[in-house]
């Protein structure tokens, strides 16, 4: 993967982490929410990845 599909792959798990974390907190639903926070922490992992890619060149 190039570095703007990792950061995109990045900002939507980083948005559907945000709205699954939300929801389980609006409805008490601790799993729901762990989920949400897990799925954030893999965006900010694909981020950094696709930063990398990208000072480094898609080659790596």
């Amino acid at each position: 993967m190039g570095e703007m599909t990792d950061k995109a792959k990045a900002a939507g798990n980083k948005l559907a982490g945000n709205v699954k974390e939300g929801i389980g907190k609006m409805t008490d639903n601790e799993r729901l929410e762990a989920e949400g926070k897990a799925q954030q922490a893999k965006g900010t992992a694909q981020n950094v990845s696709g930063t990398v890619k990208g000072k480094l060149g898609d080659d790596i």
